[in-house]
Order: C-alpha cells, then structure tokens, then sequence
C-alpha cells in the first residue's frame, strides 16, 4: 500500500463489501458536535446522524464521561453471569420512561437487528403461535431472523419465516386502494385474520409507527390505535419497532405516543447508546421470561454501553431534547413544504420531529426519481451535507440529525438540500460520480 492511498482507497482494499451501504466516498476521520470531518479535514454537516445512532451528535461530553467512568474500573464485560449496576441502571430507566401495564422486564443487545429477532423468538416460544404479521418495506434488521420477518426490496431472495405474512404499509401520499386514511387496508386486515391467517395463529404483529426504511412513512391519524384494537381482539401482541424513531426523536419520547395507543412491546437501539452498541426491547415479564438461556451473547448488557445509554437518557431529559427536536424538525417540514410548489420533483415531505422524509417524484402520476435522488445526496456531499435516501423505490430523502440540531445548522442544511436538488436536474453530477454507489 502506498503512503499516498486515501483512506477511502485502502477502504476498498481491505475492508468486505458484505457490510457496505455506500451513496458516495465518505471518509472520516473525526466528529464535532453536528459534523462530521473527513480525511481531507472538511466539515460536513451530518443531516442523517449515523442513520439516527449519533443521537447526541459527536463527542458529546455527557457520554465520554459516562463511558469513561465506566472503564475506569469496568465492572466485567456482560450480564450473562453476572449482573452490572450500569444494565439494572437502564433496565429500570427504560421500564420509566415506556410505559406498559403488568410485570415487565428488559432484555439488552447490541443493536435493532438482534433485538428484532430475540422478539420474534420469544412471541412465538411465549404464546405457541407460529404466525406473525409485519409491512411490506418494514425493515426491521440484518441477521436472519429479523430479516425473516421483515418486508424490504433490499432484502429480497433472504428467506423469510414460514409463518409470515405482511400487509402494505399504510401510506397517505400512496393509499392503499385509494383510502388515505387506511380504512381499507384495516378491513383488508381483519379479512386476513378471519381467513388465510387466523387470528388465534399470529404472535404478533410488527409495527414501525414511522416506517423508515420503507419510506420514512408517516400513518394517517388513529390508524395505528386501531390496529391495536383490531390486535387485542384476537390477543394477537403489538410489538412497536422505535430503533429510528423513537427515543425524543419524533418530538415525543415514544413515537408511539403520536398514535394514541400502548404497544405490548417495544424495542429500542441506534440512538439509545449515542453511538455506540446497545439495544433493549421492554415486554412482558411472560414473554421476556420465557425460558432462560434464550438469547444471550457475552458482550450483551456490557456496563460501557450501558452507560452510554444512561448518558443518552439523562441528556435528553437535561437538554429538553424532546422539544428541541418537536421544534427544530417542525421548522424544517414547513420550511421544506413551503417551497414544494416552486420544485415539483419534491412530491411529499413529511415526518415528526426529526426523523424527516422528502419523497422525489418526476410528475403528478408520482414515478419515483430514484436515479435524480441518488444524484441529489451525492451532490449534497460534495456541498458540506451527509444524508441517505430510503423507500422501497430509493427515492426518498432521509433526514434524522443529531436531536441536538440548531435553528442555524437547520438552515444551512435545507440550503445544501435545494441547491443539491436544483443542481442534481441541472446534470451537475454525472452518471460516472455516482456510478460506483448502489446505494440500496
């Protein structure tokens, strides 16, 4: 290797593609605040977060000096057997701060994808029932069981649980059969549980209250307290995947709480360790008791990690994180809708708090502009600006920034953001720049 590689080249050299996700040649070599800093010692403004796991932004003091103290004399590495004050610390804060009814514990890993599928695991041992309901586009991790219960494009050809069956997401700008409100998809539904997937047959149903991969696809108003009921009529679990977008993100703590009704189950991961490691799913104490032994891997429930949360937790609360993200993400979604007449390639933009979707279309028949929106997020890079686009047909911009955003980087962002768009149809960037990022 010559002294002269750029680190995204010896990137390319050495590290394996399984594990990629690349929209242009990001590489950094530090974080501050807000931003990010790549090897060439640019500043960019990081609009996306890590996928909304740097939910503090970068080097934010409250967790260095909480994963700091915990090294100092780190009590053991995991809570498989032995426990750790750190882990019954965030155990106890997170069967606070979600609310539930009844006995309930917590169960920690290391991220959405193995918490998704320890769930899966569960509901089905717990309850005896081997269906399980999910959307099409829910992704709700990378291992195989929580990719065999999820319903992405990008996951096709991985084999999915015998017991699955999924339903369209409930999509506004796209209605099912015509109805924005989701009534006939709710009927659609309960057809399902009275027919070829029998109620008294499904553990569970997976629900993302905003789906993010999908589409950062907000719900029609009460849909999603109406699904629970239909649910609980056939004692069928709701289970509420948050790892995006919950935790202050949405302008509330739960984004559960926008849609007026308490899942059974609710998993948490990417922003819950501010970067680093850690997920928890909260449930009943019958299912998350089982059995023992059920789903452990040796660093789960680490005392570093845990304190991260704990850091993350505490910070939130302190800084009034919740509002901040309520009223910065507000600003964003009406300064974006208000230029929506004038750019008619900016077909829907809607989200909660700061998780944020801007859908690209080409005309009013809404043909998805995946190939312009490949071109806007790369172009944006080159402006100073690090976000990802998402959705079934990859033409959805996905903004979920640090909850820690101001007013001004706020501004700057939406600047990048209509520049690279107007640039993008100009054919400021070309098929060869963007060639080597497939992105989804």
């Amino acid at each position: 290797m010559t002294s002269d590689a750029t680190l995204y080249d010896r990137d390319r050299k050495s590290v394996s593609a399984l594990q990629k996700l690349r929209f242009f040649p990001l590489a950094l070599r530090g974080g501050d605040g807000r931003y990010v800093i790549d090897d060439s010692d640019r500043r960019l403004l990081d609009l996306s977060g890590a996928w909304g796991a740097a939910s503090l932004g970068y080097g934010h003091p409250a967790i260095r000096q909480s994963v700091d103290s915990a090294l100092q004399s780190q009590a053991g590495a995991s809570i498989l057997s032995s426990t750790n004050a750190p882990a019954v610390m965030l155990a106890e804060r997170l069967l606070q701060i979600v609310p539930g009814s009844g006995e309930r514990r917590v169960w920690l890993g290391h991220s959405g994808s193995d918490a998704n599928e320890t769930v899966a695991r569960a509901v089905v041992a717990a309850t005896g029932r081997n269906r399980i309901l999910a959307f099409t586009g829910a992704y709700h991790g990378g291992t195989q069981g929580s990719m065999a219960i999820s319903g992405h494009s990008a996951q096709e050809g991985v084999a999915k649980s015998g017991g699955l069956t999924l339903v369209p997401y409930p999509n506004p700008y796209r209605p099912y059969e015509g109805d924005p409100n989701g009534n006939a998809l709710l009927v659609h539904i309960e057809t399902l549980l009275e027919t070829s997937c029998p109620g008294e047959e499904v553990a569970a149903f997976f629900i993302e209250p905003i789906q993010a991969d999908g589409g950062l696809i907000v719900p029609p108003a009460g849909f999603l307290r109406k699904l629970a009921k239909l649910c609980a009529r056939y004692e069928i679990l709701t289970v509420c995947d948050e790892v995006k977008v919950g935790l202050a993100r949405p302008g509330k703590m739960n984004c559960f709480e926008w849609e007026d009704f308490t899942p059974d189950i609710v998993v948490l991961g990417k922003g819950l360790g501010g970067g680093l490691p850690i997920s928890a799913v909260i449930g009943p104490a019958e299912i998350m008791n089982v059995t023992v032994s059920f789903s452990m891997q040796t660093l789960h429930g680490n005392p570093v990690c845990a304190s991260a949360a704990l850091a993350v937790l505490d910070t939130i609360q302190r800084e009034n994180l919740i509002t901040q993200a309520a009223e910065t993400g507000d600003y964003l979604i009406k300064t974006f809708k208000s230029v929506q007449s004038g750019q008619p390639v900016i077909g829907d933009v809607r989200g909660r708090g700061l998780a944020i979707g801007i859908e690209l279309v080409h005309n009013d028949a809404k043909t998805p502009a995946t190939d312009l929106t490949r071109k806007v997020v790369y172009r944006a890079w080159e402006l100073g600006a690090v976000f990802y686009y998402v959705g079934m047909q990859s033409n959805v911009l996905e903004l979920t920034p640090p909850l820690t955003l101001t007013r001004e980087e706020a501004d700057k962002g939406t600047e990048i953001i209509l520049r690279s768009i107007e640039d993008a149809i100009a054919g400021n960037v070309s098929d060869e720049a963007v060639a080597e990022f497939t992105g989804w």
